[in-house]
């Protein structure tokens, strides 16, 4: 498939000021050259990389398309490492899509999800680390997402991963001399040095695991439920912090009975904001149950609670959400009402007024609070791994660690040496050095087409 030339729409499709097309492979300035006239009669094979030439763009009978500006980047100096033609036209859904056939129709083949940014990779242009970041840049929802994004694209986690290369394979070496010199016994300084590094390797594996719940939170948000009985405010709170009406407020109790999800961000901290069905033990309605249980569902899944009462009663009236094992350190008290008073019976929790529209600033301290103490977040922290980093760098753990044990209690170097060339393989799918078929299909399937 890399000896194709590929061709997409890169732009959402719709209504819009300008639209892009992309055009890379080996035929691409043959392809532009059937579709595209420049301005003076310069043929577009011909035409200068980077600069921007004004062309008027043809079907196959010779009826002008579109005119707009098109760059030639040649490879390997372009994104994807091969030739490279992007057409900037007229943001119209049917020019847009004219203008793909007709590339089509010249000899592109459409592209897939994710096809340019594989041929960046598969060209060398990136390792698999910055391909996974350009899609987490496309999909940031806050500031610290887009900073992690911006961090992995510039090549961090590939450097950790080449920092532990440079660990490894010293010590793989000096276990593979021993197996060909056996008589060269590995004297106890060197086996402490191998250790040493070993030790290293393992410290800053699981440093870089500890951040994959950083890593889950940037890119999906922190889980935040808010629950509490009927009528406290729950929905609310949820429109409040979105800014706008998104949950139907009804002094009806039972109004909300199903999960409600939208997404905000708290001081650069995504969170994926869950409005609940309202807790009572006396409901009769069975489509009112089953938002009940799905309520106490999502207290168990949930990153952080809100737990919402009313503040302007007593609180021995109040009917408390029953949190899952584990959940106080991720809990906030919220008492509502505030501006009909709060009941002196309240010893603690964040005085609210949905209505009056205070309180709102200190609650956002609050989740900061709860989310950084708990160690799931850090601002300055600059990699936040994924699921498939965590999978592979816990195997890298796991197998050095064998070998570390294997090294201090005399085991046959062979085994040793087993061991730290699975590491040193997990750890080359990381960034892609190994062959990774499979993880490359589940990657870049998950791409918008054009990217």
């Amino acid at each position: 498939m890399l000896h194709d030339t590929i061709a997409a729409i890169s732009t959402a499709l719709g209504e819009a000021a300008i639209s892009v097309l992309r055009v890379s492979g080996p035929q691409a300035r043959e392809i532009a050259g059937r579709v595209f006239r420049a301005s003076g009669g310069k043929e577009i094979a011909n035409l200068l990389p980077r600069r921007a030439y004004l062309v008027t763009a043809v079907d196959a009978l010779g009826m002008t398309l579109d005119q707009g500006l098109l760059m030639l980047f040649r490879g390997p100096a372009s994104y994807t490492g091969e030739d490279v033609i992007e057409f900037h036209g007229h943001g119209g859904l049917l020019v847009t899509q004219k203008m793909l056939e007709t590339l089509l129709a010249a000899g592109a083949r459409a592209a897939e999800p994710g096809e340019f940014t594989q041929r960046a990779f598969l060209n060398g242009k990136m390792d698999l680390t910055q391909a996974e970041a350009v899609m987490d840049l496309i999909h940031a929802q806050s500031t610290l997402a887009l900073k992690a994004a911006h961090e992995q694209l510039g090549g961090a986690i590939g450097k950790e991963a080449s920092a532990l290369k440079e660990e490894l394979l010293p010590v793989l070496a000096h276990v593979e001399a021993y197996i060909d010199f056996p008589e060269e016994d590995i004297s106890p300084d060197t086996g402490a040095s191998l250790v040493a590094r070993m030790d290293r390797v393992l410290e800053r594996a699981q440093r870089l695991i500890a951040t994959s719940e950083q890593g889950r939170i940037l890119r999906h948000g922190a889980r935040t439920v808010i629950g509490g009985e009927p009528n406290v405010g729950k929905s609310s709170l949820l429109n409040l912090l979105l800014g706008f009406e998104r949950a139907i407020v009804s002094p009806t109790a039972g109004t909300t009975r199903d999960t409600i999800e939208e997404i905000i961000q708290v001081h650069g901290i995504p969170l994926r904001l869950v409005d609940t069905a309202g807790l009572r033990e006396d409901s009769s309605d069975a489509i009112e149950q089953v938002g009940i249980q799905r309520t106490q569902r999502e207290l168990e899944r949930a990153d952080l609670i809100l737990e919402v009462v009313d503040g302007s009663r007593p609180p021995e009236v109040a009917q408390r959400i029953p949190l899952p094992p584990g959940a106080e350190s991720r809990h906030l008290l919220i008492l509502n009402k505030a501006d009909q008073g709060l009941h002196a019976g309240w010893a603690d929790g964040i005085a609210l007024s949905c209505v009056a529209e205070s309180g709102v600033e200190a609650l956002r301290e609050a989740i900061r609070g709860v989310i950084m103490q708990a160690g799931t977040m850090q601002a300055d922290h600059p990699i936040a791994i994924n699921a498939r980093h965590k999978d592979c760098f816990e195997r890298i753990v796991a197998q050095v660690g064998a070998a570390r044990a294997a090294l201090q209690s005399a085991t046959a170097p062979e085994y040793i040496a087993l061991d730290l060339r699975e590491a040193l393989q997990s750890l080359g799918e990381v960034i892609g050095t190994v062959d990774v078929e499979e993880v490359l299909d589940v990657i870049f399937s998950s791409f918008c087409i054009g990217k």
